[in-house]
């Protein structure tokens, strides 16, 4: 009985799977899943205000949700509340870019001010002496959670 050579082929392609090693790639690549995360946190480091300042803006916005505390800091005469809304801004944009959290659904649950690098000058002063001036900075951090119900 002879064969054609298109039934040879076609025994010898279903006889010689190619083998699977354990390093193999795979051939379709996984579907991408956002990890699904409670909080996203955003810190800003060096900012050119006394931790002492940036705390009193800090404490308005505990708690509150964050298009309120962005609201709350527009409005407020204050040289730290745009450099606290850029790091609330950060955090909100990573919650709902990374982790898909809902923007409506934000608020700042945690918030605070810890001292930074502390810049060491000199003011010149009377009969040639010269005073210590020591310029402060701060590094604020930011952690935004999604409330439950998406009361804000």
């Amino acid at each position: 009985m002879a064969r054609t050579k298109k039934e040879v082929v076609e025994e010898v392609a279903t006889k010689e799977e190619p083998k699977k090693s354990k390093r193999a790639k795979k051939s379709e690549p996984a579907p991408e899943v956002k990890p699904t995360r409670e909080s996203a946190m955003a810190t800003a480091y060096d900012l050119r205000v006394t931790p002492r300042k940036a705390r009193l803006v800090i404490d308005l916005v505990r708690g509150k949700g964050v298009n309120e505390a962005l609201g709350i800091l527009a409005n407020v005469n204050k040289a730290a509340s745009p450099l606290v809304a850029k790091v609330i801004k950060s955090a909100a944009s990573n919650a709902i870019n990374n982790f898909g959290m809902k923007e409506e659904e934000l608020y700042v649950a945690t918030i605070y001010a810890n001292d930074g690098v502390r810049m060491k000058r000199y003011l010149p002063r009377a009969k040639g002496r010269a005073s210590g001036l020591v310029k402060r900075t701060c590094h604020v951090t930011v952690i935004v959670k999604t409330r439950v119900g998406g009361l804000n």
